[in-house]
């Protein structure tokens, strides 16, 4: 478990455009990789660069998937845990986000699985940021000739000295969004056909964790740098 705690004492500022435009909500947040995942429009395109099929694929986009193995093991899908602490939360996302099998259920099931990890609200979700992270259906028809598999392992998880920061200038601000910056540090084991060890790749990444008092915490998105 972080040392750090997960009841912040506020939030600096933070301007973000509201859905279409048609409304602005002024958030305190220093950190400029967070300005700009929050001042995104949430419906706005976006132009992921491409990454390997080692680790992170390129984007899957809305294409229709491959078709799903013969017997799909729902159960081998991540699911959300009940927490109300941003970090646990985060830690538990970025797991999930570094792990696939491709033997077990279909890459349309992952992309389903992981919306359900994902926050209701429309002005701050970014879906886009966590579907670039799986595999596209035509590379996860390649990996699954092959097996392929990753597992995430966690190692550490905080918020970000920046993001503390203006959490303690603004003691309140916070409370319009509930917001948090978490970034986590890992790993993520690889493994396929012959090859059962596979490889292992250091992995960080910030997510934007939402944690309202009167619900579990939700995924909001994926920011497109690290916070250290």
């Amino acid at each position: 478990m972080p040392a750090h705690s997960s009841n912040p004492g506020g939030a600096s500022r933070v301007r973000r455009r509201a859905l279409l435009g048609t409304a602005v909500l002024v958030v305190l947040v220093a950190l400029a990789g967070l300005l700009a995942f929050l001042t995104r429009d949430a419906r706005a395109p976006s132009t992921p660069a491409p990454h390997s099929s080692s680790a992170t694929p390129h984007p899957s986009g809305a294409a229709p998937s491959a078709s799903p193995p013969p017997q799909e093991n729902h159960r081998a899908l991540p699911r959300p845990p009940k927490t109300h602490d941003p970090i646990v939360y985060g830690k538990a996302a970025a797991a999930a986000l570094w792990s696939y099998d491709t033997r077990a259920y279909s890459q349309r099931a992952l992309l389903s699985a992981l919306r359900g990890w994902m926050t209701g609200e429309k002005k701050y979700v970014d879906t886009a940021s966590v579907a670039k992270l799986v595999p596209s259906p035509v590379l996860w028809k390649q990996m699954a000739d092959n097996g392929q598999r990753a597992k995430g392992v966690v190692n550490e998880g905080h918020f970000p000295d920046s993001f503390t920061r203006a959490l303690q200038d603004d003691p309140g601000a916070i409370t319009q969004t509930y917001l948090y910056a978490v970034t986590v540090s890992g790993k993520q084991s690889i493994a396929w056909k012959g090859s059962p060890a596979g490889g292992a790749e250091s992995r960080v990444t910030t997510l934007a964790v939402q944690c309202r008092p009167s619900s579990p915490c939700t995924l909001a998105g994926v920011l497109p740098a690290v916070a250290p």
